[in-house]
């Protein structure tokens, strides 16, 4: 059994400092590894980076982070990336992480996503070149999580991602905004690499609990929805008790 735990959408400022940390301190005693799951900042600044940096580095189990769109807001990812990687955490933007704990291999490929919607109501690369740039980055980013995802070879695989693959765990937001919340092209590439379990944030309104299609544990670890510093899901491959 792996012990993970997740939480995205902490939107730490520059007066959060030490916000987090206490809740944290003894994350080894219940975990075995931290997934965040984007807008880790408020306006993606650096200097709201360094705070996140000091959260959550020298934590006693291993951070792996991706990037949320408030996060790319102020137009420095990479250096946010860089940062935080000089701190420690993992930052995947089409990467993979791997990990052994108890004779047991967890794999963890994370990207940002993207909009776009879910089947039957979705957009697609047609028309004007606005609504294809917004389809083809969605595409792409998707391509690009279902071969970090097929690269692991690891007794259990975790999708990491800020935007949604399905719309179960956007029950609760507006549905006029689900095509700004997520993308059935990324549930398919959860289904099409045997993951165990994805993880994702951004929908403040919604439910923690979803499914794939292919019936791939799905959840929603936006701090509004957990009220908590974080959760934990115990998982075995291809099975996820909460």
């Amino acid at each position: 059994m792996i012990r993970i735990a997740a939480v995205g959408d902490v939107h730490l400022g520059e007066d959060a400092s030490g916000r987090m940390r206490p809740a944290l301190e003894q994350l080894g005693e219940c975990a075995d590894v931290l997934l965040l799951a984007g807008d880790l900042t408020r306006h993606g600044t650096l200097s709201e980076a360094r705070v996140v940096a000091e959260e959550f580095k020298d934590l006693p189990v291993p951070v792996v982070a991706v990037l949320g769109n408030h996060d790319y807001h102020s137009d420095r990812p990479e250096e946010i990336t860089r940062l935080l990687g000089d701190a420690g955490l993992h930052v995947l933007e089409g990467g993979t992480a791997t990990f052994e704990f108890g004779g047991r291999s967890l794999g963890v490929a994370g990207v940002k996503g993207f909009g776009g919607g879910f089947a039957g109501k979705c957009g697609s690369a047609f028309g004007e070149p606005e609504m294809k740039a917004f389809i083809g980055h969605t595409t792409g980013i998707a391509d690009s999580l279902r071969a970090a995802l097929d690269s692991l070879d690891t007794d259990v695989k975790v999708a990491l991602t800020h935007y949604a693959p399905v719309p179960d765990t956007l029950r609760g937001e507006p549905p006029e905004i689900y095509p700004f919340l997520g993308s059935y092209l990324l549930g398919e590439a959860i289904d099409a690499t045997g993951t165990t379990l994805a993880v994702h944030g951004h929908a403040h309104f919604g439910t923690e609990h979803g499914l794939t299609p292919g019936g791939v544990r799905v959840r929603n670890v936006a701090q509004p929805i957990l009220r908590q510093a974080y959760t934990v899901y115990c998982v075995e491959p291809a099975m996820v008790e909460v």
